[in-house]
């Protein structure tokens, strides 16, 4: 994220009347910005790669294209891509969780109120905890790939890290996950940056997912 002070936001979304209602919430908080908004996944990839925003809300079913592709072409395009945080009507949607396979941050509920929006927004904009570990650990369950064999990463994960990955799942933060361990916050910053890149995960919530299809939340 950029050195300005508040945390820039485009919204996304083919009804207006969720953009307005999402505007209108996100504008009344300090600190956050509503810098612009798209009507289709295509309109939200040029918006987000013009105004490079922090956060973007992405409906995950739009016309021309959906949030899965658009959250796809806006990470894998852009050197600092935003936080994608995708919007739907049903907690439990198989798009959802492709989109979190796809390298969105999180998912938040249309029916969420108006605290847990900005808690979100706040939330993935800082990238040092899972938005709604539960929800994300229910996703997996019920829609996760599991794999026939362990995939190789799981050997090499050291002991400390597999602490920690596991940890990361519960959604702890990094000072939360210190305090747990009796490490110093750097140390742990260190560990989540190597489960990053042995599980191959662009952050938390991905390699999160990577742990549930593995199985590997499942061993001792």
């Amino acid at each position: 994220m950029t050195a300005h002070t508040d945390i820039r936001v485009v919204l996304a979304d083919d009804e207006r009347m969720v953009r307005t209602a999402l505007r209108a919430i996100l504008s009344a908080e300090s600190g956050i910005e509503v810098v612009g908004e798209a009507a289709t996944g295509a309109e939200a990839v040029a918006v987000v790669r013009e105004l490079r925003p922090d956060v973007v809300l992405m409906d995950v079913r739009m016309p021309e294209v959906d949030g899965i592709r658009a959250t796809e072409q806006i990470l894998r395009t852009m050197p600092e891509p935003p936080r994608v945080v995708v919007v739907t009507t049903f907690e439990n949607d198989a798009y959802v969780y492709e989109a979190l396979r796809a390298g969105a941050a999180g998912f938040l509920l249309k029916r969420a109120d108006a605290d847990e929006l900005v808690q979100a927004v706040r939330l993935v904009s800082r990238s040092d905890s899972l938005l709604f570990p539960s929800a994300v650990r229910a996703l997996a369950t019920e829609h996760g790939r599991a794999k026939a064999a362990p995939p190789a990463w799981v050997a090499r994960l050291t002991g400390r890290e597999s602490e920690v990955l596991r940890l990361m799942a519960a959604g702890l933060t990094n000072a939360e996950i210190a305090g747990r361990m009796g490490v110093g916050p750097a140390t742990v910053k260190t560990h989540v940056a190597a489960v990053l890149a042995k599980t191959g995960a662009r952050d938390r919530t991905q390699a999160v997912i990577a742990a549930y299809e593995a199985d590997f939340m499942k061993t001792a």
